[in-house]
């Protein structure tokens, strides 16, 4: 086999193949063997039909056919490999020959991985906002811990702001209830913005067996975004009423035995967690610049199938769970359609580019992942996913993703190589170090959200829909 590689453009080459037929011997006996496993011909038993039988009967043709689909998988691959190529996606084939007991010649045009050069990165300055927490945050953080235990007494007056009322809910679309449109026995703060638009003006007022009707745009279910009249109807009317702020309620809300102790803690805490979101930013703004320094060309089908692959994850799982489509997701974040696809193309761009230029990386500094850095990584995807270790591992073994995961943790290192060579400062002009904070930020970060998972979820849910 003879190969030659045409640069059609820095990211796309045109393979040349050509195969001396003897090459196809192999491919052929395949054939034949196939071709006789799936017919019947009077006269000869089943598998025993000779070649030259088959042949005439069902043609040289269909053998070469069958052959030449066999065997071009392995001349490509090895033309590649030849060519110390690294393909992205599917080749396009074209067979330019084939000369039965001669030759057979193809082409074969596919995306590859650009050549790029890192240059020193070693000057790169960026700045990230100062770690600063005001007795203002450590109020508000404590009064977040108070509002979770807060308890509830039932009164005999009309509904106020504030209170917690359980209703019962009935909606109609053009007349007709709605199969999922009844709901009793739901708990509601009024005030908290947590149902639907118009709820809070149609129950304050009401007592106890008090019932309004209103209209409403539906938010979830099965009909999601049209207008529906909801009638509401009071069954119990509640104050809320907070605890103390005293040492009684920092020993109800946390293993501190005073409230002093219980601030400070919370301030310790905020501390942390602005230091892991300032060594995020670090990364993000140092990432920022490496790209800057760095010509990466990108292979036009390739993000072609990243911007479509972004959309149908935004619109099918992310869109999908909060019970919105696309048209309702921009109308929401004020957004014309040419604006989305606009940042969903820069989006995409930038993420080849990443990886890309961090995989180059990769290699150039020699980053190996060990066993013990993969377990790790598993165990935070498996966490972020809401899968226990065990079902993500096995998950990720029978859709052969090892690799992938194996490829995200090598670009996090590569990306920790720049960052520690970079200089960090932050908008009070003082150098950031980052090494000390990262670990104790990062568990900080997971306490938090072990301690408040409504206000985790509410910031995962407001992370996808940035798109």
């Amino acid at each position: 086999m003879k190969s030659a590689v045409e640069t059609l453009n820095p990211t796309r080459v045109r393979l040349t193949v050509e195969v001396p037929f003897e090459e196809l011997k192999d491919s052929l006996d395949a054939a034949y063997k196939k071709i006789n496993q799936q017919v019947t011909v009077k006269g000869f038993r089943k598998g025993k039909v000779p070649a030259r039988v088959i042949d005439q009967r069902f043609g040289r043709g269909a053998v070469l056919e069958e052959a030449v689909n066999d065997a071009l998988p392995k001349f490509y691959t090895d033309a590649v490999n030849e060519a110390e190529l690294s393909p992205l996606g599917q080749p396009e084939v074209d067979i330019t020959e084939l000369k039965d007991g001669e030759t057979l010649n193809f082409t074969a045009e596919v995306d590859i991985r650009p050549a790029i050069e890192i240059p020193d990165y070693s000057g790169i300055e960026v700045e990230v906002d100062a770690v600063e927490v005001t007795d203002e945050d450590v109020d508000k953080s404590v009064e977040q811990l108070r509002e979770r235990f807060a308890s509830t007494t039932p009164v005999e007056r009309a509904a106020e702001d504030g209170d917690v009322v359980t209703i019962d809910l009935e909606a109609k679309v053009d007349g007709e209830v709605l199969e999922d449109g009844v709901a009793s026995g739901v708990s509601y703060t009024i005030g908290s913005g947590e149902l639907l638009d118009g709820i809070d003006d149609a129950v304050k007022g009401l007592e106890a067996g008090g019932e309004a009707t209103f209209t409403s745009e539906l938010k979830g279910g099965s009909a999601a975004g049209k207008e529906a009249e909801v009638t509401v109807k009071v069954t119990q009317v509640a104050k809320r009423e907070l605890p103390e702020l005293d040492d009684d309620f920092a020993q109800l809300a946390s293993e501190f035995d005073t409230l002093e102790e219980l601030k400070a803690d919370s301030r310790k805490r905020l501390e942390n967690m602005k230091q892991y979101d300032q060594a995020t930013q670090a990364q993000e703004r140092v990432l920022d610049k490496l790209l800057e320094l760095v010509e990466v060309p990108v292979p036009e089908k390739l993000l072609e199938d990243e911007i479509n692959t972004r959309k149908h994850n935004l619109e099918h799982h992310q869109l999908g769970q909060m019970g919105l489509d696309l048209a309702k997701y921009l109308e929401i974040q004020g957004k014309t359609e040419e604006e989305f696809e606009t940042e969903t193309r820069e989006a995409a761009i930038k993420g080849i580019k990443t990886q890309f230029v961090l995989d180059e990386l990769v290699k150039q500094e020699k980053l190996n992942v060990n066993q013990e850095e993969l377990t790790e990584h598993l165990m935070r995807r498996a966490a972020s996913s809401g899968m226990s270790p065990d079902q993500f591992a096995q998950a990720v073994v029978e859709q052969g993703q090892v690799p992938l995961l194996v490829g995200e943790v090598a670009r996090g290192k590569a990306l920790a190589v720049v960052v520690e060579k970079a200089t960090v400062k932050d908008t009070n002009g003082e150098t950031v170090d980052l090494e000390d904070d990262e670990d104790e930020a990062a568990e900080a970060a997971e306490a938090e959200t072990t301690e408040a998972p409504e206000a985790a979820a509410e910031d995962k849910a407001e992370e996808k829909t940035e798109g």
